[in-house]
């Protein structure tokens, strides 16, 4: 509406006239709503609630009272009167029963008070209304579906949060949220094939709604995680709304005068998770004679947190952010005149992507949240380790690519509790125990191949999990018995505090990394605890990243060349358990002076990286991302990841891509990039 006109009328009269106008049924809908905005957007909020209630009671016959109704409780919601708002939700559903607005800010509403079963019923009540197919009934349909998929997901009601996102999907098959939530649940939930066709709905289009994340799980392609990412933050990111706002920010020279260079990490995970577990000794290990250091905490409010307690004593500044703006959170980090801008979420849970468009530090680089490139034109940097993203696999980022010795820093502070007996983790005494601590998300159907015939030549063998939603738990042991293990031979670990699940990994034998999404965090607790790990890297970041820790662990020779060495050490190492206690010993003489726990050389080295980046930007040095062809890229690398190739090596990989860029190019000229589609050289 337009807010000079709703002034004027607010303006031309007095409350006391407007009520009387409300009370003898002569104020018109549009000069109620206008009136009421006026109110609202100069601060008079409860004027507006008053005039509403006046309308409402005099007015309440009214063919259209349930769009007021639905406004009043916007407004009652604003002054802080989340019941009154309640009400007024259900008397427009009243009024109009097939009035969607109403039931779907209902559903919210019961949801912000932890009624979960209720805000479901109530959104569920609506679809059983409407099923009419008219634009407007289809939208209301789908935010309903998805709300419903979303609340049952962090419920941990995965079977049924799929069937409404699968209802979402076949509804409007070219909207991506439904879909993208929909395959991370059935990663989740080990379901496999992940994608599943119908008459509606294509194995692309479910491709294409992939959130990257959840393709790191599905497919060892960097090619094609490069073009997603690209793809993922063009489309569900974007720019600054207003580039005139925002302009480039200068940066200040620093390089030999003294002044300490200003250091912003931003994230949501700067808390108890394993991001923040992470990176907790490294800030406190901070030289604050070199960096000055910033933390922007866009997470869920916590309290009695360690973590975060550690964090903000060893931190120059912190700013919770969780509540404000992009745009708000942007002009912060400007004026707090952030020198470099860590993204330490890349693109996970919570992560607030956008303020990193509207460029807020001169310098922006991502580093430890997100395993992968960011794809995007406003990130330059990324930081990583020779074992990741080898020189020759530049290709596979935007970002220019600067080095640390591990890309996996820990706290050697970690509290850890007393090691239980294999009989007090629920394990048999005198088993070889394979074990996986990687979230269900991770695990494949190849990789779940792998570990059965692991299994089958190891008599008396088990595999350890981490148990996931007790419907995957059983999925897993019926999997097993089908492929001829009996499905007592693999067991759960159930959730645990941290300490406690820390000090259970050393009961095991052997961890079996998975792929194409290996251990990260997971890895370095098994290494911790002198673990040994075997691990298959690949082509992508995701894969590579086990085989980092390992090296930095001093026992390079854990990682397999390929699927039938995973799968055959696997096998020799429960057969002669003594070389599985040579590579134990290795890890326990390395172990205080390995590149993994040299924490403090982590710090100064990135420190040395910051003053890198920053002189950079100081001498007009700083990176433009190329992110060129990138879209073609996608459409290639759509078809070859349908093809489901699992493992190749570096050579075949790219040799597949050139064979589609050759053909592509012979329909028509694809303009060179730096990426695989070269120049070819005189």
């Amino acid at each position: 509406m337009n807010a000079n006109i709703a002034s004027s009328v607010a303006q031309a009269s007095p409350l006391a006239s407007i009520l009387q106008k409300a009370q003898n049924q002569q104020l018109s809908i549009g000069d109620l709503l206008q009136v009421a905005e006026a109110l609202n957007s100069s601060g008079q909020e409860a004027r507006a609630v008053e005039v509403y209630k006046v309308w409402l009671a005099f007015n309440e016959t009214h063919p259209l009272a349930h769009i007021v109704y639905f406004n009043y409780s916007v407004t009652l919601k604003q002054t802080g009167d989340p019941a009154g708002a309640i009400q007024a939700l259900r008397a427009s559903t009243k009024l109009e029963p097939q009035f969607g607005p109403a039931h779907i800010n209902l559903g919210r509403a019961l949801e912000d008070y932890g009624l979960i079963n209720q805000a479901v019923q109530q959104w569920r009540s609506y679809l059983d209304l409407t099923t009419e197919v008219t634009p407007d009934r289809i939208s209301n349909r789908l935010m309903t579906l998805q709300h419903i998929g979303r609340v049952l997901e962090n419920a941990g009601k995965l079977e049924d949060a799929e069937t409404a996102m699968w209802q979402a999907i076949e509804l409007q098959p070219t909207k991506p949220e439904a879909a993208q939530h929909w395959s991370a649940i059935r990663q989740r939930q080990c379901k496999w094939p992940l994608l599943t066709s119908s008459q509606h709905v294509s194995a692309r289009q479910l491709l294409d709604a992939m959130s990257p994340l959840t393709l790191s799980c599905f497919s060892d392609d960097p090619i094609f995680q490069l073009a997603k990412a690209y793809r993922y933050n063009k489309h569900l990111v974007g720019g600054p709304v207003d580039l005139n706002a925002f302009p480039r920010k200068a940066p200040k020279q620093k390089t030999g005068t003294g002044q300490r260079v200003r250091v912003g990490y931003l994230s949501s995970d700067l808390r108890d998770h394993a991001v923040g577990f992470a990176l907790r000794e490294v800030l406190e290990l901070h030289d604050k004679n070199s960096v000055e250091v910033y933390a922007y905490y866009c997470g869920e409010p916590r309290t009695n947190d360690p973590t975060q307690d550690r964090i903000k004593a060893a931190t120059d500044a912190w700013r919770d952010i969780a509540t404000m703006s992009d745009v708000d959170i942007a002009t912060l980090i400007r004026r707090d005149e952030i020198d470099v801008l860590v993204d330490v979420n890349g693109y996970t849970k919570h992560a607030r992507t956008k303020v990193f468009a509207y460029r807020p530090a001169p310098v922006i680089v991502s580093f430890c949240g997100y395993p992968g490139t960011m794809g995007s034109p406003f990130h330059q940097y990324m930081i990583a380790d020779d074992h990741i993203v080898p020189v020759e696999n530049e290709i596979y980022y935007t970002e220019k690519v600067l080095r640390i010795a591990c890309n996996q820093p820990l706290d050697r502070k970690r509290v850890i509790a007393s090691k239980p007996s294999r009989k007090e983790a629920g394990l048999p005494e005198n088993a070889f125990v394979y074990a996986c601590f990687n979230g269900m998300q991770k695990i494949t159907a190849n990789c779940f191949d792998r570990w059965m015939k692991i299994l089958a030549a190891t008599p008396g063998s088990v595999l350890w999990l981490l148990a996931g939603d007790e419907d995957a738990n059983v999925r897993l042991r019926q999997l097993a018995e089908q492929k001829g293990v009996a499905p007592e031979r693999l067991i759960f670990a159930p959730k645990a505090p941290n300490a406690n699940h820390l000090a259970r990994i050393a009961v095991a034998d052997l961890f079996l990394d998975t792929f194409p999404y290996g251990a990260h965090s997971t890895a370095s607790d098994a290494i911790t605890m002198g673990l040994p790990i075997m691990t298959m890297p690949g082509n992508g970041f995701a894969s590579r990243f086990c085989a980092s820790i390992v090296a930095a662990a001093g026992v390079p020779e854990m990682a397999c060349a390929t699927p039938e060495e995973y799968v055959q050490r696997a096998i020799g190492f429960a057969h002669n358990r003594q070389s599985l206690d040579a590579v134990r010993q290795s890890l326990q003489s390395q172990r205080e002076t390995s590149a993994l726990r040299d924490i403090p050389g982590l710090a100064r080295r990135l420190e040395e990286l910051f003053w890198q980046m920053q002189g950079e930007c100081e001498r007009g040095e700083t990176p433009v991302p190329d992110l060129r062809n990138l879209d073609l890229y996608y459409e290639i690398g759509a078809d070859l990841v349908l093809e489901d190739v699992e493992f190749e090596n570096s050579q075949s990989y790219r040799k597949r891509y050139l064979k589609k860029l050759a053909q592509w190019h012979d329909y028509a000229p694809i303009p060179y990039d730096r990426r695989l589609w070269t120049e070819p050289r005189a």
